[in-house]
């Protein structure tokens, strides 16, 4: 039964997704079948796991959907179902490789990527503009915002400036709100990008009314 679903899922999502059954009641968790088994370069026998490290596994609950990047450099989702018995103990993979959907991504923002019209712009309201203006900085980046760190966050408050943003007013709330950080670290982001040197001293209060 575990060999036909296995089977059926790697046909019906393709040649990116690779399904493999491992003998969990070996300490070494041989690979008894595998369909598409060149996203991670493994077949029956190996006794490696999809980063091709060989490790003792002991899976008692499922493991889903984790980052696994392969040797050869795929980046890889990463299920394991236990699957327990009397006389048997089975792990049950699905790993796929969305290393193509990153590069279709960065063509899309590529498509979408628009200077904004800071004459239209003028003409709406100071607050809904600034909105107007993260979004786009957002859609430059390529990332959610719960997913970005320091680096990415920087990459904003860069596009951000260059549209000119910090000019609306309360723009400076706005963005530490949305990007889930204080406001004086904005202003500390702000002079990273003018290349002023990081200082602890704090930032005075009527700034926030940018």
């Amino acid at each position: 039964m575990l060999d036909r679903m296995a089977k059926g899922i790697a046909e019906m999502f393709g040649s990116n997704c690779e399904t493999v059954i491992n003998d969990l009641t070996d300490p070494l968790h041989p690979i008894l079948a595998i369909y598409n088994g060149h996203v991670s370069g493994r077949s029956v026998g190996s006794t490696q796991d999809v980063t091709g490290v060989e490790q003792d596994l002991h899976l008692d609950t499922d493991v889903v959907n984790l980052l696994a990047v392969t040797p050869s450099g795929q980046q890889t989702k990463s299920s394991t179902f236990s699957i327990k018995g009397e006389d048997y103990h089975y792990g049950f993979g699905i790993n796929y490789d969305f290393t193509p959907l990153t590069y279709v991504n960065r063509v899309l923002l590529d498509l979408m990527h628009t200077e904004v019209d800071f004459h239209s712009a003028l003409y709406k309201p100071r607050d809904t503009g600034i909105g107007e203006l993260f979004d786009a900085a957002i859609l430059r980046v390529g990332k959610p915002t719960r997913e970005m760190n320091k680096a990415d966050r920087i990459r904003v408050i860069e596009h951000l400036k260059e549209m000119d943003a910090f000019s609306y007013r309360r723009a400076v709330p706005y963005v530490a709100t949305h990007l889930g950080v204080s406001r004086y670290t904005i202003y500390k982001y702000l002079d990273e990008v003018n290349g002023k040197p990081d200082e602890d001293e704090a930032v005075p209060d009527s700034k926030e009314d940018l």
